[in-house]
C-alpha cells in the first residue's frame, strides 16, 4: 500500500482550491460579459406617429434584417421595445416569426414572452418599469425575456405584437425614429402595422409584405 507523504494532502487541497477560484472567476467574467448589439438599433431623435393611429386590436410588425446582422454569434437574443406615452400597455401574444432571406415562409415561430408570459400587461405607470414617465424625450425601454436562439444572417425575423382590442390600449405610443433632414436613420430596423391579430400563423403560413418604414416599438436586438 502506498503512503501519502505529509505534504500530498495540503499540495491537493491548494490545487482544487486553485482551480475553484479560476472557474469562478471564468463564471464571473462571463457573467460581467456586457450585452452587444446583434443588430443597428434604433438611435436619433423620436418622434410622433404621423398617423396618430391607436393601437387597441392592432398588430406592430417589425423586420430583424438577416443581412444587417453584425458579426456576433450569441446563443440568446434579447429583444427590448419602447413606450412614448401611456399608462398601461395591454398585450394579447408576442411571436417571433423566422424566415428563409428575402422569403415570405415562416420557417419556425418562436413565443416571445415578458416574465414568463407573452401575454402580459405592462404597467407603464409603475416606477419600477419606467423610472421616468414615458415621453418622447424620455422613452420607457423594456427588456423582454431572452430567447434561446442564435441570430442568423441567412435568415430574416418577423417581431410581432399585438395589442388587446381595449380602451388602455387607445392611449399608448410607441418609440418611433423620427425622419428628417438631418437626423440620424433609423439604422437597419423596420417595420409597420396591420389591424387585427397578426401572431397565431404558422409553420409553411407566410408573412405580409412590408414597406421600409421606421419600426414601431422595437428600439434594440442584444445578445443579453
Amino acid at each position: 500500500m502506498r503512503k501519502l507523504s505529509k505534504n500530498a494532502r495540503p499540495t491537493f487541497l491548494i490545487s482544487a482550491i486553485t482551480f475553484a477560484s479560476l472557474a469562478n472567476t471564468a463564471l464571473a467574467q462571463q457573467a460581467a460579459t456586457p450585452p452587444q448589439n446583434l443588430v443597428a438599433g434604433v438611435s436619433g431623435s423620436l418622434g410622433p406617429d404621423p398617423i396618430e393611429k391607436d393601437w387597441a386590436g392592432r398588430s406592430a410588425i417589425n423586420v430583424i434584417p438577416g443581412a444587417a446582422l453584425f458579426p456576433v454569434s450569441s446563443p440568446t437574443t434579447v429583444l427590448y421595445i419602447g413606450f412614448t406615452q401611456g399608462q398601461v400597455a395591454d398585450i394579447s401574444n408576442m411571436v417571433l416569426y423566422t424566415t428563409n432571406r428575402q422569403s415570405p415562409f415562416i420557417t419556425a415561430v418562436t413565443p416571445v414572452t415578458l416574465n414568463g408570459v407573452s401575454n402580459p400587461s405592462i404597467q407603464l405607470e409603475d416606477t419600477g418599469v419606467c423610472p421616468i414617465e414615458p415621453s418622447q424625450a424620455t422613452p420607457c425601454i423594456v427588456r423582454l425575456d431572452p430567447m434561446a436562439l442564435t441570430l442568423s444572417a441567412l435568415n430574416d425575423y418577423y417581431f410581432v405584437v399585438y395589442f388587446t382590442d381595449n380602451s388602455l390600449n387607445l392611449r399608448i405610443q410607441p418609440t418611433l425614429p423620427e425622419i428628417s433632414a438631418g437626423n440620424v436613420s433609423p439604422g437597419s430596423l423596420y417595420g409597420t402595422s396591420f389591424i387585427g391579430d397578426r401572431t397565431r400563423r404558422k409553420v409553411g403560413g407566410y408573412v405580409p409584405s412590408l414597406a421600409h418604414s421606421p419600426p414601431s416599438f422595437l428600439m434594440y436586438v442584444m445578445s443579453n
